[in-house]
């Protein structure tokens, strides 16, 4: 795999070339994703409502853009929100360009609406990761484990002599805070949305609380009130570079402290060349995320040490509960596409009891569990008329002999 950071500034990215032709396209789908944030918001959220509007009768389009209702010129708030949010989107393209160094005009017309939404909920993302507002969903979900490791390694004097893997490391906050507390921490992301706003954030921002976020700008349902909807916020809330300068200037090889790779979790923890390397594997809503927990149970079994440690919190929202049967060919033989890591076919869905059952099954003790029932939503305004709250599982398994 190429290594492509650069060795005096940055936190490590590492990804395989693009030779794969399906890779390639889901990569540029995602550059491209952010490229049109900026035209596709402001078309479908606001431009499309001006439409509705005008379609009212004239003496009730009047009253709603007077005061004190101001339709129109929320709409023009908005905008200016849309707009704000797309800078980001920007900046995260650009670094994201010279990251897998490629060029803008690879990649024009490659999103799907698909992509889009993603690229949305990307954005979105980082009022939860990188903003102080979003401390209380971090706090219900990233303590606890941050916690488990301390205690599970209270004993060990020096920190950097413990290697942790996150898996779905998301934009990165949960590994920049396992990495602060002085641990070597690995964390491995499929998504090229995630893996590109994750590198921006952590490589590329100047300052912290430096660029304005309106997480909620899109949103036109269940408000209280307009201020709620265009609520700002300040990213990132701590600078990474200068949280994590002590341990870049006392490690000799201080940028490999963190790293993140990007890959299917299951193929590339799978490989011989990761057996037995870590002493501690951290999932945040994670596992829910597998068709086939088997193969993410296998697959933790073969990274982790001996005795190590499996930390796991979060909820079981199955994502391929909906997942239709494996494609096949003429001959009703499962194709060679279907048949690697994620896109394997098959799935099922399990109880928490019978997930717990099953982690037991597979080489592991399990020393603690609990329901906590402290938990916030995903991404949640705390504001909304609709609250969406998950109780999450929180356990701690250590890998038998």
């Amino acid at each position: 795999m190429e290594d492509l950071r650069d060795q005096s500034q940055e936190w490590g990215l590492e990804y395989n070339h693009l030779a794969d032709p399906d890779e390639k396209r889901v990569l540029f789908a995602a550059f491209d994703s952010f490229r049109q944030y900026r035209k596709t918001a402001h078309y479908n959220v606001t431009h499309r409502r001006r439409q509705n509007f005008y379609a009212l009768s004239t003496s009730q389009w009047q009253m709603l853009s007077a005061p004190p209702f101001n339709l129109l010129a929320n709409f023009e708030r908005v905008d200016a929100a849309i707009d704000a949010n797309a800078d980001i989107a920007s900046a995260m393209l650009a670094s994201g360009l010279r990251a897998f160094d490629v060029k803008n005009s690879d990649f024009e017309g490659a999103a799907t609406p698909t992509d889009m939404d993603k690229a949305k909920s990307t954005i979105r993302q980082f009022y939860r990761d990188w903003s102080a507002e979003g401390d209380a969903e971090r706090r219900a979900c990233y303590n606890p484990v941050l916690r488990d490791l301390e205690s599970a390694f209270v004993n060990v004097q020096d920190k950097s002599s413990v290697k942790v893997l996150v898996p779905g490391a998301g934009l990165g906050r949960l590994v920049f805070e396992v990495c602060r507390r002085g641990y070597v921490v690995e964390g491995n992301e499929i998504s090229f949305h995630q893996l590109i706003a994750s590198n921006w954030v952590l490589n590329h921002t100047i300052q912290g609380q430096s660029l304005a976020l309106y997480p909620f700008a899109l949103d036109f349902s269940n408000l209280i009130s307009r201020e709620h909807q265009l609520q700002k916020v300040k990213i990132p809330d701590v600078h990474p570079a200068s949280a994590l300068k002590g341990i870049i200037e006392d490690s000799a090889n201080g940028v490999d402290r963190m790293t993140m790779t990007a890959a299917d979790f299951v193929i590339l923890y799978s490989e011989d060349r990761y057996k037995n390397t870590f002493d501690a594997v951290v999932t945040v809503f994670f596992i829910d995320t597998a068709p086939n927990l088997i193969r993410y149970i296998e697959t933790i079994h073969n990274c982790l040490k001996t005795g190590g440690v499996w930390i796991n919190l979060g909820p079981l929202l199955w994502h391929f509960a909906d997942r239709g049967p494996a494609i096949r060919d003429e001959h009703n033989t499962v194709t060679p596409k279907a048949m690697s890591g994620i896109e394997e076919p098959g799935s099922f869905e399990l109880t928490d009891e019978e997930v717990l059952m099953l982690v037991e099954e597979m080489g592991f003790d399990v020393q603690s569990h609990e329901i906590r029932t402290d938990g916030l939503g995903y991404i949640q305004n705390p504001n909304s008329m609709l609250q969406n709250a998950y109780s999450n599982s929180h356990w701690i398994a250590k890998k038998r002999p």
